[in-house]
């Protein structure tokens, strides 16, 4: 897997691309997954999408398979843009189509905010864009540091999903994952979003903006989703029903399918 040399270690992605040569160069999507998870959460988006884009993955530095920074690194969200730009420029993708889920589609929101030129399209899944209205994570580091991180992976999982909403194949992977990722990266990630307030700047966002929220997220209610598509006139709202959080893992199909349809009418 190729990664990517930074200032604070290497980022891993990949690129997917199943178009037939024939074809003239496919748009690409960049997608940024969410705390605790890695870039494996958007697998089954694949088939759907990488006959018809080149698909970016990457692991979220401090995630999967890129580097953990050191405790005391400073998170920022300009920071985190920077990681999703290098990887989009060592995809060699001008402008690209973002799709990102929890942090990964507010940082997805502060990209376009803050380097529009470079982006086509957002599709925000399980998304915030004000810290104040985040419920729970702010009694993260209490929970991890009193009772220890497997017991926040363990709850963690009753807020991603309903019981069988994703086969156990999946349910396991995604719970081996969640166990192994950094608890001191997860920490810090909740608390940079819970610092954020985006509001006042999301009108600068010109491009199409689909917005995918689950009906039943314990994190962000309906109205969080409600609250951003009325600031952003170029915008969409769908609902999935009877979902937890992590509906980039348990509503792949509806979701790449809901970007094709947006991206076909919406993206010029």
């Amino acid at each position: 897997m190729p990664t990517i040399e930074t200032s604070t270690g290497p980022l891993a992605y990949d690129v997917t691309d199943l178009s037939p040569n024939w074809r003239e160069p496919q748009e690409t999507i960049l997608f940024h997954h969410g705390v605790g998870i890695d870039m494996d959460i958007w697998s089954d988006w694949l088939p759907v999408l990488a006959t018809e884009f080149r698909c970016v993955r990457f692991d979220m530095r401090g995630c999967g398979r890129s580097s953990i920074p050191q405790t005391d690194h400073h998170w920022t969200m300009d920071a985190m843009m920077a990681d999703l730009l290098a990887v989009a420029d060592a995809a060699e993708a001008d402008r690209f189509h973002l799709i990102g889920e929890s942090i990964g589609g507010t940082i997805s929101l502060y990209t376009a905010i803050n380097a529009p030129d470079r982006i086509l399209s957002v599709t925000a899944l399980s998304t915030g864009h004000r810290g104040n209205y985040i419920q729970q994570v702010g009694g993260w580091r209490e929970m991890v540091e009193n009772d220890g991180f497997a017991v926040w992976t363990e709850k963690m999982l009753e807020h991603r999903f309903y019981p069988g909403a994703v086969d156990e194949d999946i349910y396991d992977w995604f719970a081996e994952t969640q166990a192994d990722s950094s608890p001191e990266t997860t920490l810090a990630l909740g608390e940079m979003l819970m610092a954020q307030d985006l509001s006042g700047e999301l009108e600068k966002i010109n491009c199409p903006v689909l917005l995918i929220h689950p009906d039943s997220s314990p994190f962000l209610p309906v109205t969080m989703s409600a609250e951003i598509h009325s600031l952003l006139p170029n915008s969409e709202m769908m609902v999935i029903p009877h979902a937890k959080h992590a509906i980039a893992c348990s509503h792949a199909t509806e979701g790449s399918i809901a970007f094709m349809d947006f991206v076909s009418e919406r993206v010029v």
